[in-house]
């Protein structure tokens, strides 16, 4: 007799399924001299998800494969000296058109992006690049995307405004069918003291103006009201997004780093981390994601890279 016990992330089983749909990834995965970076690369290959193609020190590689018992005999294989190197060899492979997009390995986050937003021979565009965590909460009713809470440490204005539209781009990459954005702060009310709260103001009205498309914005909006109808309707606000909220644009990193880690250690949530702004998907994973997190970051990757080839979106590409 089937369970009745409903899935614990079912946000991350549509994904999956749908990204099944579509044709494989093509993905380097860069430095990974560890088993939990092979082990994500091979078990999202093994879905149909991606096709990986292994760049890093040969021999490192293949002696972290054999201590975890894992088989690389159908596995390409790019040899390089070092971590940099690997970074460099990755990005130029992408400027080259023979990969679709970029795993993080072993490496450190700062050296994958160093080579990424390299002005000469990196994979900048006209956008800023930002980074989404698709939060997977149990009980929660949607997906949330979070933004940023990995790449920009205090964003300006206008880098807030391009890390609210990289956001929304992603939105419709993964059809979520309404994206109701809340640019979060500690109040709900705009105080000259708190200058988050001014960005927000702005950043609503920017996208009045038509300079931030494709979603309703609301904000400043607090965590409580921005994610909990009842909250918002204690505190009299009226706004389609408070309560609602899908997409939530923290006011820096430390907020957002803090958020994403809270949700995920205290409240059980799995949290797939994507790149957005540059010309292909980067995938970021974390030695402490699980694997329905990895896997749900490639399936991302691929929904976002599919969005940029029709042209969807301009958040890659």
């Amino acid at each position: 007799m089937a369970s009745s016990t409903p899935a614990a992330h079912p946000h991350y089983d549509r994904l999956i399924a749908a990204a099944r749909g579509l044709p494989s990834l093509r993905v380097a995965v860069v430095h990974p001299a560890n088993a939990a970076s092979l082990e994500a690369a091979l078990a999202s290959a093994s879905l149909g998800l991606i096709v990986p193609t292994l760049v890093g020190p040969r021999a490192k590689i293949e002696a972290a494969a054999q201590e975890a018992g894992i088989d690389l005999s159908r596995i390409a294989i790019v040899d390089a000296p070092h971590s940099h190197a690997a970074a460099d060899a990755a990005v130029a492979m992408a400027l080259r058109g023979e990969v679709d997009a970029l795993m993080k390995g072993s490496l450190h986050t700062d050296e994958l992006m160093g080579a990424v937003v390299r002005r000469e021979g990196g994979l900048r565009t006209s956008r800023r690049i930002s980074h989404c965590f698709v939060m997977d909460i149990p009980g929660h009713a949607q997906p949330l995307i979070i933004s940023d809470a990995a790449i920009n440490i205090a964003p300006t204005l206008e880098e807030k405004a391009d890390i609210v539209q990289n956001a929304i781009d992603l939105a419709h990459a993964l059809h979520m069918p309404a994206v109701r954005v809340a640019i979060l702060s500690a109040t709900e009310t705009v105080n000259a003291k708190v200058p988050s709260t001014l960005d927000a103001a702005v950043l609503c009205k920017m996208a009045d103006r038509g300079q931030i498309t494709g979603a309703v914005l609301d904000g400043p909006l607090a965590m409580d009201n921005a994610i909990d109808a009842e909250a918002a309707r204690i505190k009299g606000i009226v706004s389609p997004v408070a309560g609602r909220a899908n997409v939530l644009i923290v006011p820096d990193l430390d907020a957002g780093n803090m958020l994403a880690k809270s949700l995920t250690f205290l409240g059980g949530a799995y949290a797939a981390g994507i790149v957005l702004g540059a010309k292909v998907p980067v995938i970021l994973t974390s030695r402490a994601d699980s694997e329905p997190a990895r896997l749900a970051s490639c399936a991302v990757a691929s929904m976002l890279a599919k969005a940029g080839r029709d042209k969807l979106i301009k958040a890659v590409g």
